[in-house]
């Protein structure tokens, strides 16, 4: 039994370090394969023998405290690793690649105005509408391909009427993300065509935004009535020319939106929903929940299943200058200027040094324990519409009879890129409930 609470029988260190001495490319190879299949055995043996896990390659960083030093302090443990590519893309920079700037806490606070938390309740509202006109659709089939023709639908239509950023068509604002999202978080190799995809993507982007920004200047001209979303918002909100935010600053904090949500979002929905179906018991408590009249006894449900797989399982970060991290334990660790680092919130929320039996299923963990949405100076911008698309689409879904994962391999969850669910496909109903 380690100091995490875990008894970990893996031997992955062992084969780790046996791997690096003979070819270190190898054992590298073994780490990331680790991380994609034993992600949790892979950290709980992290957690108790190695906590701060260091390669010649990179760190990994497994407790809960260790992790939340990491991503609270962006001086040390910065962004600029991936903030360089999401800048090409869009033609300029961007707040999430930027750390304790004044650009960056101008652009975030700017953009917290506009996502105002009293939207949650309409928000969740529309999420709920177009699920149950997705799964309406999809129900006299008995099955529904879970990702695109509901997850990811939701989550561009959210773009579309709660952002104001519809794209020319769903489609393209799709490939657009995907395209730009898996270059700055997924091209670890620098593949050409990834980074050409990303590029053409964000120019494509930016020039339908300035065009559309165009559109709702003009309109607003010509007396019409503003539609109430965020890019109205920004459009008609006058600042002094000294702040700095010009019509470039807005598309680019457009442009931002959807790609910090049509991944992500479907993402926690496929995770939490696969999480949901293979535990019966707790899945007939979820259901029967999703029927109440409070959705935060449902929501609950969500961030719990969520847990044991988060979609974020690693956050990157760069160390600035040389630090000790978890100094004062026996864990504490030099961290040399230029380390590649990456923290391990799927790992800090096992971490029974801070969350109680977390092996176990439980519904009444406190909020700051969740680290879904990030921690810090980077925690997620638009959370508040964000846990409500995600919990409410789920809820939705599984007020259907008879939702289950079929047999693979169609019901398995299908990456691209190892990380973006493409297809996950779940059975709904039966043949007489259908009928």
């Amino acid at each position: 039994m380690g100091a995490a609470g875990q008894t970990t029988t893996g031997g992955f260190l062992d084969r780790y370090d046996e791997a690096l001495a003979r070819d270190p490319m190898s054992a590298f190879g073994l780490v990331r394969e680790w991380m994609r299949t034993d992600w949790r055995d892979l950290f709980a043996e992290l957690r108790e023998r190695r906590p701060v896990f260091v390669t010649p390659a990179f760190t990994v960083v497994t407790r809960f405290a260790d992790v939340a030093e990491v991503l609270s302090h962006e001086s040390v443990f910065s962004v600029r690793a991936f903030g360089p590519r999401l800048d090409a893309a869009l033609g300029g920079p961007f707040m999430l690649g930027r750390d304790a700037t004044a650009m960056n806490w101008r652009d975030r606070g700017l953009m917290q105005v506009m996502l105002d938390q009293r939207d949650t309740e309409r928000v969740r509202e529309l999420a709920g509408r177009v699920a149950d006109e997705a799964l309406d659709a999809a129900w006299p089939h008995g099955r529904v391909e879970a990702v695109h023709a509901l997850f990811r639908h939701v989550a561009l239509e959210v773009c579309a009427t709660y952002f104001g950023f519809p794209g020319p068509d769903p489609q393209t604002l799709s490939r657009w993300t995907r395209a730009i999202v898996t270059d700055g978080f997924a091209n670890f190799a620098g593949d050409p065509d990834l980074q050409a995809a990303s590029a053409q993507a964000g120019a494509d982007m930016t020039a339908y935004l300035r065009n559309r920004l165009a559109e709702l200047r003009a309109a607003r001209r010509a007396g019409e009535r503003p539609p109430d979303h965020v890019f109205a918002r920004l459009a008609d909100t006058v600042l002094p020319a000294g702040i700095g935010v010009d019509d470039e600053r807005i598309v680019v904090n457009m442009a931002g939106l959807p790609l910090g949500f049509v991944e992500s979002a479907p993402g926690a929905m496929t995770e939490a929903v696969e999480q949901l179906l293979l535990r019966p018991e707790v899945l007939a408590r979820a259901v029967e929940a999703a029927a109440g009249p409070d959705p935060a006894r449902f929501d609950a449900y969500v961030w719990e299943a969520l847990r044991f797989n988060p979609f974020f399982k690693l956050l990157p970060r760069l160390c600035e200058h040389d630090h000790v991290l978890a100094a004062g334990t026996p864990r504490a660790t030099l961290i040399p200027a230029g380390t590649f680092v990456l923290a391990a919130p799927a790992s800090a929320m096992f971490d029974a040094d801070v969350v109680a039996e977390p092996d176990a299923f439980r519904l009444d963990r406190p909020a700051h324990h969740h680290l879904f949405f990030g921690h810090g100076h980077h925690a997620c911008l638009g959370v508040h519409p964000a846990r409500v698309v995600i919990c409410e689409v789920v809820r939705r879904l599984l007020l259907r009879p008879g939702v289950r994962l079929l047999p693979p391999p169609e019901g398995q969850v299908v990456r691209s890129h190892g990380i973006f669910p493409d297809r996950f496909v779940l059975g709904l109903g039966g043949e007489g409930e259908r009928a």
